[in-house]
């Protein structure tokens, strides 16, 4: 059986060949648990739980490594604490126990690793770090952000031109910035905001991940720096 995905890179369908066919690694976006799950976190789920079942068959269960994460740090999480009054922890165990919940009901199978964006701070301050150190980021006012010009194919895969975005942007660019297309890696928290302390920023730079940084750091802990599909 001939296995063909479609290549966001090319546009264009072409037949799959692992990396290594003896383990078919694949790393998916999983939900930010700061409410019940809508079909827009469903859709995903089912697409991935889809091809990893094929995969399964194609080359063995044992061959197939599936990791979706879940992010239980980010500010739509620390605004519905803010509204409700609601322990943060509280809110995201909650939150997964019904997503896991929801997600088995569709048919859906767990994947083989899930984890938590919290528990693996020290390895995306480890990433921040050689960005900096590479100079693909920088540091202004407490916040460390990604240098998008640092890397000259940077849209290369979303086809997306950079200048004409920002000429159509209608948000205000913050002062910390750069360039208007730089995008935090880490944030400065305030006292009644999670945190953890950091080299950047004032009063050991206690601070929280920027969504971006989060599933670069876990995707490369469980599977490496490179792997066949990343949904």
């Amino acid at each position: 059986m001939l296995l063909k995905l479609y290549n966001t890179l090319t546009r264009k369908k072409s037949s799959f060949q692992p990396l290594d066919k003896n383990k078919i690694r694949m790393y998916v976006c999983g939900p930010t648990v700061y409410d019940y799950a809508h079909i827009g976190n469903a859709r995903p789920v089912i697409v991935f739980d889809l091809l990893s079942r094929i995969l399964c068959y194609l080359f063995g269960k044992e061959h197939v490594l599936y990791v979706r994460n879940i992010t239980d740090v980010d500010d739509k999480i620390i605004a519905a604490h803010q509204q409700s009054g609601e322990e943060i922890n509280a809110i995201t165990s909650r939150t997964i126990k019904s997503f896991h919940k929801d997600m088995r009901a569709l048919g859906n199978l767990d994947p083989d690793e899930e984890p938590l964006a919290t528990d693996h701070i020290s390895e995306m301050q480890t990433l921040i770090k050689i960005l900096l150190t590479k100079g693909h980021a920088y540091e202004n006012k407490g916040h460390v952000l990604f240098d998008v010009k640092s890397m000259p194919d940077y849209g290369k895969l979303s086809q997306l031109n950079r200048e004409e975005l920002i000429a159509g942007a209608r948000v205000e660019v913050a002062p910390y910035k750069k360039d208007p297309a730089d995008f935090v890696l880490w944030k400065p928290s305030g006292e009644d905001q999670p945190g953890w302390n950091s080299p950047w920023g004032p009063t050991n730079g206690r601070g929280r991940p920027g969504w971006h940084i989060e599933c670069s750091a876990m995707s490369e802990k469980f599977l490496g720096q490179t792997f066949d599909i990343h949904g």
